[in-house]
């Protein structure tokens, strides 16, 4: 029979308000009775809601199992203050349960001293797994595997492959997938558990396996390693040097997690706010980083309005002439920036799933424009219908409309063309953001707006 959590019936808050509870209540049973119906994934988040005291109470009473999956879990700091309050023992048997690329996510966030703390824990084999795991980038291939996977010789026998299965399977990350090596461990085939079951017993595994072995390279980018994951739907996928040397696999609860963070990622870039979100705790550095994040941005803006000012000073003699053209201004630069932030998101989120690759860039412009015409046709109608009923001249409202139209149609082609020519240099596409979009296409409605008015003040007259 499954297991029926607490939180399948109750929030976070709930759930940490009666923990408190017990807690206060100093019944260390009915709390370990408690907990054991909480997820560990929701216990971690209640665990980082405590005090040191109570945190420490908390993961007293968890089994060890639970204790390793809540330790995989939480923030850097958390885990080093709980792990600082454990035994030299209780610390070895934590680390040799938890899953090595979860343990180097740990110590990836903390100091060369807390790292050294942590692996001298561990055994040797695990020591030297970690520290080479450590040397890659953090958002790489290399930086998210783990090398507990399992990989058997391709000259074995399925029921010698099996034998080998049993005797490494608990220290496997997965065992959906059997990784074939030759003689000098390079990667040569795959299969899954079951083909390998199926399999006549004394049949080898060269003959079972997959030799077209769909895998990543250590240096590759975490974000192109879970694109290949979703393209293929695989549940792990190999890491290999460039000698084809088998180093690890990638699962892909990890996989969720890069697709998350680089998704989170292009949302603060796109907003003009990178790298705001952590898990920082002091209020100080939440605020000192979220002002140099937004700073840079909003200074660009600022210097983007005083070229607008500057635009509409060359054009105060259109103004004066006809003063009800600055009426028409916020609505006219609203509706571009709108437009160019469209299609600017539509075209960085296409880049990044992969789906803008040669020839698709142009039909990406092309279609972007051809939205943008058909879209400012309909609003400059609205917008010149509406200027016509405010103030009753014809060839008003006709510039208006004509601004509008024309405006909406840059604004496409920027918000497009831009992201597609930051990928082109080398530039994540993420960078061309709403603020700087927005002011872009600011500058130039207003250049179109006040020209054609210009060209046209005569008969306004």
């Amino acid at each position: 029979m499954s297991t029926v959590y607490e939180n399948e019936n109750n929030s976070i808050e709930t759930l940490l308000k009666q923990v408190e509870l017990l807690i206060e209540k100093n019944d260390d049973i009915k709390l370990s009775e408690y907990i054991e119906r909480i997820h560990y994934a929701d216990l971690s988040e209640i665990i980082m809601e405590l005090d040191d005291e109570k945190r420490n109470i908390v993961f007293a009473v968890l089994s060890i199992e639970d204790a390793a999956k809540v330790l995989e879990e939480i923030d850097s700091d958390v885990f080093v203050s709980l792990m600082s309050s454990l035994s030299i023992e209780q610390k070895r048997r934590l680390i040799d349960i938890m899953s090595l690329d979860d343990i180097v996510d740990q110590l990836g966030e903390l100091s060369e001293t807390e790292q050294k703390d942590i692996i001298s824990h561990m055994d040797i084999e695990d020591a030297k797994d970690v520290k080479e795991l450590l040397v890659y980038e953090d958002d790489t291939a290399g930086g998210i595997m783990t090398t507990d996977y399992i990989a058997v010789g391709k000259n074995l026998t399925a029921y010698k492959a099996i034998e080998s299965l049993r005797k490494d399977a608990e220290d496997a990350e997965t065992v959906y997938y059997v990784y074939v090596v030759d003689e000098n461990e390079k990667l040569v085939g795959v299969m899954s558990l079951r083909e390998l079951i199926l399999a006549s017993p004394t049949k080898k595994v060269e003959d079972i396996m997959n030799d077209n072995v769909i895998k990543v390279y250590v240096d590759e980018d975490q974000e192109d390693v879970a694109r290949k994951v979703s393209k293929y739907d695989l549940l792990a996928i190999p890491v290999t040097d460039g000698n084809k040397m088998l180093k690890g696999i990638i699962t892909v609860d990890d996989v969720i997690d890069v697709i998350e963070e680089e998704a989170t990622e292009d949302i603060l870039k796109f907003a003009g706010t990178s790298e705001e979100i952590s898990g920082e705790e002091n209020l100080i550095i939440k605020i000192f980083n979220s002002i140099k994040s937004r700073l840079p941005w909003l200074i660009v803006t600022i210097f983007g309005g005083l070229v607008s000012a500057r635009i509409m000073s060359e054009f105060q003699g259109t103004l004066n002439a006809n003063t009800t053209l600055a009426l028409f201004v916020p609505i006219l630069a609203g509706m571009g920036g709108n437009a160019g932030t469209q299609s600017s998101t539509i075209t960085v989120r296409s880049i990044a799933m992969g789906n803008i690759v040669g020839k698709e860039a142009i039909r990406t412009v092309i279609q972007e424009i051809s939205v943008g015409f058909f879209v400012g046709l309909i609003c400059s109608a609205i917008v010149g219908i509406a200027s016509f009923y405010l103030k009753g001249e014809m060839l008003l409202s006709v510039i208006v409309a004509l601004a509008m139209w024309a405006n909406m149609l840059t604004a496409t082609f920027i918000g497009t063309i831009v992201p597609l020519i930051f990928k082109k240099i080398g530039v994540d596409p993420a960078v061309a953001s709403a603020p700087f979009i927005t002011t872009t296409v600011d500058i130039t409605g207003l250049t179109i707006y006040f020209t054609l008015a210009t060209v046209m003040i005569v008969k306004l007259l």
